[in-house]
């Protein structure tokens, strides 16, 4: 009976030991924020907040695209005709210009990933390269189309600094002039009714399958994307604090 007793105390000692290695190690590793959603639903709002208080770099392809369009790069041209029109990226154009920005030192502890991956096959590549390497924390934020719609409509983007106001909620004092560095504020041509429905069809056909993905990995956290921006960000670090 003392035999039988010490066995098994010996092995729940093995178990807790090795959690409490898998913890350490798990801590050890970069800390990458997935923000997963519709566009419009408010991931890069709350990206900016959220790499400030965490220190991580902010990483959206569609800003890495814009700044290769900017430059007028051989991949921002190859890339021009498919932001455009609300269509995704190809896979191979995306990876290669992510990887080469999270290779980079301040990427080191890790960093957020606004509205990426976008298609099941990405999801699945980004398994395959990174998940024994970093600590995946996820989030999808829900939204219903009808807001989505509101949102983009009447969204203002500066083209000097980038930064993004609303007609109808975080409106500029001055219309076409940007509030935070004076530069001329425009409706981006993927910020238009026609194509945010494209978007929007894009979006359920080939990103929707993503939110699955996730799911099935038990790494999903699901928000309401409809609450106030601060009562949404005071939700998503309830789940990294």
């Amino acid at each position: 009976m003392n035999r039988l007793l010490f066995s098994i105390l010996g092995l729940i000692m093995t178990l807790s030991s090795c959690n409490t290695t898998e913890k350490k190690d798990e801590a050890k590793k970069p800390t990458v924020l997935v923000l997963l959603g519709a566009p419009g639903s408010g991931k890069g709002t709350q990206a900016k907040p959220l790499a400030e208080k965490y220190g991580l770099p902010h990483i959206s392809t569609g800003d890495l695209f814009r700044a290769h369009l900017k430059n007028n790069t051989e991949l921002g041209m190859k890339a021009k005709s498919y932001i455009q029109k609300g269509h995704l990226v190809p896979d191979e154009l995306v990876f290669d210009i992510l990887f080469e920005r999270t290779d980079k030192a301040d990427c080191k502890n890790g960093y957020i990933l606004d509205g990426f991956p976008r298609t099941l096959g990405q999801a699945q590549k980004l398994k395959e390269k990174l998940f024994s390497k970093v600590h995946f924390i996820v989030f999808n934020f829900d939204i219903p189309d009808e807001v989505v719609i509101q949102r983009l409509a009447a969204r203002l983007t500066c083209k000097a600094c980038g930064a993004i106001f609303n007609k109808n909620f975080n409106p500029p004092k001055v219309e076409t002039i940007c509030d935070k560095c004076g530069g001329e504020l425009y409706t981006r041509n993927d910020d238009k009714e026609e194509v945010i429905l494209e978007r929007l069809k894009v979006y359920y056909n080939e990103t929707k399958p993503v939110e699955e993905f996730f799911k099935n990995e038990d790494m999903l956290i699901n928000i309401d994307a409809t609450l106030p921006q601060s009562e949404l960000l005071k939700s998503i670090e309830s789940h990294i604090d």
